[in-house]
């Protein structure tokens, strides 16, 4: 069987992730109703993705992929992620404060496949993918939104917690361009660190020393451009580089400080 064939649905899977993070930033669907008949949208699209992971001989990606977007008065989708909108308020003109509760699927870690590829990993426990549940909270204002997020593993596997503070201004050009500058700080806990990046004693072997994972920071740029050419059809583009946090750069996994991702997509909204 070719290695595509072999490695396609599990990579699939994990681009689908990346996509649906990147989603989850695009401008809320939906739009305002009365409560007799809650408004509610949503949106196909298809695009393709480049992206590299930290671990050591784990090579870039190149993937095409469709993904999907639905929102309404209480609820949002954005892939894997589901979210329920426990509040929303406008405290004053052109501020908006909302509430949310999240549930994630993240695909980090490796799997039996990619330990049989990739040397580094060879020996190694598989490191399992988790669900992620939390909190979000975001503040819209005409300068700036701001967004805090605090997620647990509530599958279990790495017992970890994450908390992310985001920053971003959308520019808006013309009546069809819109340009989103973005500043993300990502804090993992030494749980989540020493699970996906760590080396436990019996794993340990020459050229892979043993290593116990700290709590760490990563620190997120990133910039999205959309073009509508009408209110239903839209292209974009999304990059984010990420500079990795001390704790994972130093496991003897990795072998580089930066990850970076770059998604080209097509958009159509049906409402």
């Amino acid at each position: 069987m070719p290695l595509s064939d072999r490695y396609f649905p599990r990579r699939l899977a994990q681009v689908q992730l990346l996509a649906a993070a990147m989603l989850c930033t695009l401008p809320a669907l939906a739009q305002t109703g009365d409560a007799a008949t809650p408004a509610s949208s949503w949106a196909l699209g298809v695009g393709a993705i480049a992206f590299d992971k930290a671990y050591a001989g784990i090579d870039r990606e190149y993937l095409a992929l469709p993904f999907v977007q639905y929102e309404n008065r209480w609820l949002s989708i954005a892939g894997p992620q589901v979210g329920v909108k426990l509040l929303s308020l406008d405290p004053a003109p052109s501020h908006t404060l909302n509430l949310d509760l999240v549930l994630r699927y993240d695909g980090s870690g490796y799997d039996d496949d990619d330990i049989d590829d990739t040397p580094i990993l060879a020996g190694m426990r598989e490191r399992k993918s988790g669900v992620w549940a939390g909190a979000r909270i975001e503040w819209k204002s005409q300068w700036v939104d701001v967004s805090a997020e605090a997620l647990g593993d509530a599958s279990g596997n790495s017992k970890g917690k994450r908390f992310n503070l985001g920053v971003e201004k959308t520019w808006h050009i013309g009546e069809r361009v819109t340009i989103t500058p973005r500043v993300t700080a990502s804090w993992q806990d030494d749980k989540y660190v020493d699970y996906y990046y760590g080396v436990r004693a019996d794993e340990a072997r020459a050229g892979r020393a043993a290593y116990r994972g700290e709590s760490g920071v990563n620190a997120e740029l990133g910039l999205r451009a959309m073009y509508m050419f009408d209110r239903r059809h839209s292209i974009l583009v999304d990059l984010e580089v990420s500079r990795l946090a001390d704790g994972i750069k130093d496991s003897p996994l990795v072998d580089r400080s930066t990850e970076n991702r770059v998604l080209v997509g097509y958009l159509y909204r049906f409402r």
